[in-house]
């Protein structure tokens, strides 16, 4: 009887190795499931990027204001009736 019962035990076993441990057991869908949420995550931010991107590519296609002023603060133009004065930093 003791045998029966130790051949059945292992036998259980073996069947729930693969539903646990094997391909397309639950530790592997718990961990596809962590990875699929950062992803949406990291979308998510990509996202909002995107859409800061795009609204500032329409605004430079279609007004000279942002032009102008990414001229003057990363270039350093000034127009030419302008005086243009640098207040040195501490």
């Amino acid at each position: 009887m003791k045998a029966l019962a130790g051949v059945l035990f292992v036998l259980i076993l073996a069947i729930q190795y693969p539903l646990w441990l094997g391909k397309g057991g639950w530790l592997r869908v718990w961990e596809v499931d962590r990875q699929l949420e950062a992803q949406h995550l990291k979308n998510a931010r990509l996202e909002t990027r995107n859409g800061a991107l795009g609204a500032e590519v329409k605004d430079l296609k279609q007004g000279y204001e942002a032009i102008e002023e990414r001229a003057r603060y990363e270039l350093g133009m000034v127009k030419n009736d302008e005086v243009f004065f640098q207040f040195p930093g501490k």
